[in-house]
């Protein structure tokens, strides 16, 4: 199966899952009264919202490139993610307003025992589920599945404190509590929506992931061939689960244009291996020039103009800028 197949099918999962989890919550806010559980499922109808929107991106993303999208679908992932965010960041504040409003017109809660019960369940089965879908979609690169694993975290996250101050409350009988943890969690809520929303603007305005070009310069570095003389105006952007990658590399002005090709090949072959089948490689060939063989390495050249001198070392500022490398 395809990364965007695996993507649409676990997504489909956490559809369901969600659907099943505010059932269950809201059950458990009928039963006790609780404003921390009630806050909790209003929560999660975000969870359902954009679970649906999830699954949505993610059909889009995987279908094909065509003429009106020659580079296929995939933002709508970080559209997707950053209305998550959104909500995320709206369902904290809706917990805030109810919390306030307990907090003035306190009422006593009933049968903690069992509606503890219930959303414990929940929170182990919204965490599980939330780490398999982060896991998946960051070896899968796709911002719409990790954003629902984080989001799915942070509710299990807000479940534990609620759960931790219900089982307070169920010792002392301090009944403002239930108000106080809802707060808490309100805004460790509308943090990680934040976070959400700007890693989904990062995307959706192409900004340069810095991590991730770490990784690739790392493995060009580490894989060089000597007859790959110069590396430089290397670019990365994500669409959703594909990765688009173009720079200039620098062969033999000798190499005719079969020889040439050979050498983009292995490079294409080499960023495949290591960062997935996903990726969409544009490569432009330089002939060297003169200056180029003070950084140049091979051995067997027999028009070299000057002695090697040193191999500079690929660095991230340096592999992504327009200009040749050069020793003056």
């Amino acid at each position: 199966m395809t990364a965007s197949g695996q993507n649409l099918k676990f997504q489909r999962i956490i559809t369901f899952t969600s659907v099943i989890l505010f059932g269950i919550k809201i059950s458990a806010w009928y039963m006790t009264g609780s404003v921390s559980i009630l806050t909790d499922a209003l929560e999660s109808t975000v969870n359902i919202f954009t679970a649906f929107l999830g699954l949505y991106s993610l059909y889009l993303s995987a279908k094909p490139r065509d003429e009106n999208h020659p580079y296929g679908h995939g933002k709508i992932e970080f559209i997707s993610a950053a209305i998550e965010g959104v909500l995320i960041s709206v369902a904290g504040l809706i917990i805030v307003y109810e919390a306030i409003i307990n907090l003035r017109h306190p009422h006593a809660l009933q049968q903690l025992d069992f509606g503890i019960l219930l959303i414990s369940a929940t929170a182990a089965v919204n965490y599980l589920v939330g780490f398999w879908a982060v896991r998946l979609g960051g070896r899968n690169k796709s911002p719409a599945l990790v954003s629902s694993g984080k989001h799915l975290q942070s509710d299990t996250y807000s479940t534990v404190g609620i759960i931790l101050g219900l089982l307070v409350i169920r010792i002392t009988g301090i009944a403002w509590l239930d108000s106080a943890v809802a707060l808490l969690f309100a805004g460790i809520i509308m943090v990680m929506g934040y976070g959400i929303i700007r890693s989904s603007l990062a995307g959706i305005m192409d900004e340069a992931d810095e991590e991730l070009l770490r990784e690739i310069v790392a493995v060009l570095q580490e894989n060089r061939q000597e007859n790959w003389i110069d590396l430089h105006n290397l670019r990365v952007i994500k669409y959703g689960s594909v990765l688009h990658m173009d720079c200039h590399l620098t062969a033999p002005w000798y190499f005719n244009v079969h020889q040439a090709h050979e050498q983009v090949d292995k490079l294409g072959r080499l960023v495949r291996d290591n960062f997935g089948d996903n990726v969409e490689l544009f490569v432009h060939t330089d002939g060297c020039l003169p200056f180029s063989c003070k950084i140049c390495s091979k051995q067997d050249c027999h028009v070299r103009q000057s002695d090697f001198v040193a191999r500079i070392e690929w660095t991230v500022g340096n592999i992504s800028a327009d200009n040749k490398h050069r020793i003056d």
